[in-house]
């Protein structure tokens, strides 16, 4: 199948003053959570909130900081979440790729990448202002 990248920033919400970094992280649908090398955890200033245990593909058990929060960047889209910090390159697991809405294409170009799912093409509320009451909220 091939490898799907992604060009994502992260940032700490919590540091203002640090800048975000552009990353090109590898779109990993068999894990869940984003995994980044401890030199990005250094850098953006990440606290520590736990030590977790997980699996690994060949079945090992070891146990890794969970750092956070963490803002995560693509295109017009953002999240935030936790990252588990191991390994030497970033991991854009399953969790931010649907909490920001991603579809993993890989037929675009001859490259493989990450996209907007078709039916939401834009963030924000998905029904049309008409169908919703004077008070904000939806119509049943």
């Amino acid at each position: 199948m091939g490898c799907v990248f992604a060009d994502i920033t992260l940032d700490n919400p919590r540091r203002a003053d640090l800048d975000p970094i552009p990353v090109r992280a590898l779109a990993d649908t068999g894990a869940l959570n984003l995994c980044i090398p401890q030199h990005l955890a250094n850098q953006l200033q990440l606290e520590t909130e736990s030590i977790r245990e997980v699996s690994m593909a060949d079945g090992r058990m070891i146990n890794v900081p969970y750092v956070g929060p963490l803002r995560v960047a693509f295109d017009k889209r953002s999240c935030f979440v936790g990252a588990l910090v191991f390994g030497d390159e970033v991991l854009l697991g399953a969790v931010p790729m649907e909490d920001m809405d991603l579809v993993v294409d890989l037929f675009a170009d001859e490259s493989r990448w990450i996209r907007p799912a078709p039916t939401y093409p834009t963030p924000g509320p998905r029904l049309p202002p008409s169908d919703a009451a004077a008070d904000g909220k939806p119509r049943l």
